[in-house]
């Protein structure tokens, strides 16, 4: 709530300036540009205000952990996959937020065959939340000599990075942990010590795999990290009844489950499925612009709720 103040108390200071800023170019002391930059600045603060104000959820403030995974299609879709982690990365650094990858397995030519992210910073989790589906992507691929168009997907899965102020408890008798040699670059740099751990949580089957942290002792601690984390969503999802809706977000990585299309040929276009809102500036947004797709999807989302909420009052 008292992030909430200071946001309100900072958007009503921003209109304020905007229109004394617009008063003194009447009276010829400023210039058309200043008042534009001072309406751009009441703007971008109006809508952060917004967006914050349905970000209400107890884990909404939490960091980020965002896995992506590419889908059946080889080099193509782990190419994919590889420019959805570039993206993500790129928005998490525009954003302010603190970006540590704690798991990377590289494809064979190119691409990624998977990818954990961890975003660190106020409402990571609250912003990309919409983001975990299938991702397709439309383009002539630069792996094909015959320069044909191809489709891939990829799979993007948003859990809530818990915190210290969040306890669970996971009994050490259900984990099973493994050890293996970090994958890297061939020659002198190839690891020799095992110092990249796999977990599996058995009660749930959930997997961790942790090897970007160079000794065997930080990878326990970041791996023990994203599990609980991925435990903490699982009892959320419990709580509120949507374990159903949680599995629908696993569907199968093809066509047919996709949130958002990225056509970059025969022309350019992106668009998400679910709120109907596009953007011919394909390379903005992957290159990490993709604030008013979070944005569109969570002010959709919300007034969904309050549509279902509502409904039931009556």
């Amino acid at each position: 709530m008292k992030n909430l103040f200071e946001q309100y108390n900072k958007t009503k200071g921003k209109i304020e300036e905007a229109r004394i800023a617009f008063e003194l170019f009447n009276e010829g002391e400023f210039s058309e540009q200043e008042v534009e930059e001072a309406y751009k600045q009441a703007l971008r603060s109006l809508e952060e205000l917004e967006l914050n104000t349905v970000l209400s959820s107890e884990e909404d403030s939490l960091g980020a952990v965002l896995t992506i995974k590419p889908g059946a299609g080889g080099t193509e879709s782990q190419d994919w996959a590889e420019m959805l982690m570039r993206m993500y990365t790129r928005w998490g650094e525009r954003n302010n937020y603190k970006v540590k990858i704690a798991d990377l397995q590289k494809g064979e030519v190119a691409g990624i065959k998977s990818a954990t992210l961890i975003f660190e910073g106020d409402y990571a989790f609250g912003k990309l939340k919409g983001e975990s589906g299938v991702h397709r992507l439309v383009r002539v691929s630069p792996f094909d000599a015959n320069k044909r168009r191809h489709t891939s997907f990829a799979g993007v899965f948003v859990s809530p990075l818990v915190d210290d102020t969040i306890e669970i408890e996971v009994n050490p008798a259900d984990l099973e942990w493994d050890t293996f040699r970090a994958s890297g670059p061939g020659g002198q740099h190839v690891n020799k010590n095992e110092s990249a751990v796999r977990v599996k949580h058995i009660p749930t089957g959930i997997v961790v795999e942790c090897q970007q942290e160079r000794s065997q002792h930080r990878n326990r601690e970041l791996a023990l990290k994203i599990l609980k984390s991925k435990l903490y969503d699982l009892e959320l999802q419990k709580r509120r009844e949507k374990q159903k809706e949680l599995e629908k977000q696993k569907k199968k990585i093809e066509w047919g489950n996709q949130i958002r299309s990225y056509v970059l040929y025969p022309y350019k276009l992106i668009k998400d499925l679910r709120t109907g809102y596009e953007t011919s500036d394909v390379d903005s947004v992957l290159d990490g612009d993709i604030d008013d797709f979070l944005r569109a999807y969570l002010l959709s989302d919300a007034h969904k709720e309050t549509q279902k909420s509502n409904s039931s009052e009556e």
